[in-house]
C-alpha cells in the first residue's frame, strides 16, 4: 500500500460535544486543529495525536442504534510518561496514554477484539498489506492494529453509531488501493466518492465488519482528486 501519510486516524461519534472537546484537548491533551463539516447534523473536530488525527464527530441529532464497533481502545504515546495512564472519555471509549515506545507504540494503536484472530491476520496481512510485528500486531507506518482480545463482535452496516467507529489510512490513489483491497479478499463498505476539492473516499471492512477509510486527501497529495 502506497501511504500518503505514515499514521492511522481513528474516528468516533458521539452526542456530547463540549465533554469530548474538553476530555481530548484538556485531559488528554490533544492540539485541535479544526472544524469539518460533514452534512447531515454533523461535524468533524480532528486532534493531531503523534502525526495520526483524532475525529470526534459530534451528531446533533440522535446516534444510530447501532451495535459495537470492534475498536475497543486507543493507545497514545506520550514522552515522558513513567506508567500507563487508563482513561475513558465521556461515553466510555477506552483511551491510555502510554510511554513512548511501550510494545512498540511509537504514535497510537487501535486495540481490536475480534471474532476470529487468524481471518484478521489474514485480512491486516494480505488484504491491507500491514507489516505484522508480532502476535497480533500489525503495523501501517509507525501506528499500530493490535488484537487486544477474541470475544462477539456483532457485524454492523452502520458506521456512524456510537463509540469507535473507523480507522483511516492515507493514501496517494484512493481508486486504486480500494481496488487491490477488494482484489485480495476485502469487503467494501462504501465506495468511493469525492467530497468537494477536500478528499476522495470510499471504505472497506474487515472480518468483523470494522469499517477502515481509505482517504486520498489533496491536502497530503498535493494534486487533484
Amino acid at each position: 500500500m502506497n501511504l500518503a501519510k505514515q499514521h492511522l486516524d481513528i474516528g468516533l461519534f458521539s452526542t456530547r460535544r463540549d465533554e469530548q472537546l474538553a476530555f481530548w484537548q484538556q485531559t488528554v491533551g490533544l492540539p485541535y486543529d479544526h472544524m469539518g463539516k460533514l452534512g447531515g447534523g454533523m461535524q468533524q473536530h480532528r486532534h493531531h495525536m503523534n502525526g495520526s488525527i483524532l475525529k470526534m464527530n459530534h451528531s446533533r441529532g440522535a446516534l444510530p442504534d447501532a451495535p459495537p464497533s470492534g475498536i475497543v481502545g486507543l493507545e497514545i504515546a506520550r514522552d515522558g510518561l513513567a506508567a500507563r495512564q487508563a482513561l475513558a472519555d465521556p461515553d466510555g471509549n477506552k483511551v491510555t496514554l502510554v510511554p513512548k515506545g511501550e510494545h512498540g507504540v511509537q504514535g497510537i494503536a487501535i486495540l481490536l477484539e475480534v471474532n476470529d484472530p487468524a481471518e484478521h491476520d489474514r485480512f491486516w496481512t494480505h488484504a491491507m498489506q500491514f507489516e505484522r510485528t508480532g502476535d497480533g500486531r500489525y503495523r501501517c507506518g509507525d501506528s499500530l492494529v493490535v488484537i487486544a482480545g477474541r470475544g462477539r463482535v456483532e457485524r454492523s452496516n452502520e458506521w456512524r453509531g456510537p463509540g469507535y467507529r473507523y480507522m483511516t489510512v492515507q493514501v496517494w490513489d484512493c481508486l486504486h488501493e480500494y481496488a487491490g483491497i477488494l482484489a485480495r479478499g476485502g469487503a467494501s463498505g462504501g465506495e468511493p466518492r469525492v467530497l468537494g476539492d477536500t478528499v476522495r473516499y470510499a471504505f472497506v471492512c474487515d472480518p468483523d465488519g470494522n469499517h477502515i477509510e481509505i482517504s486520498q486527501r489533496a491536502s497530503l497529495t498535493g494534486g487533484k482528486l
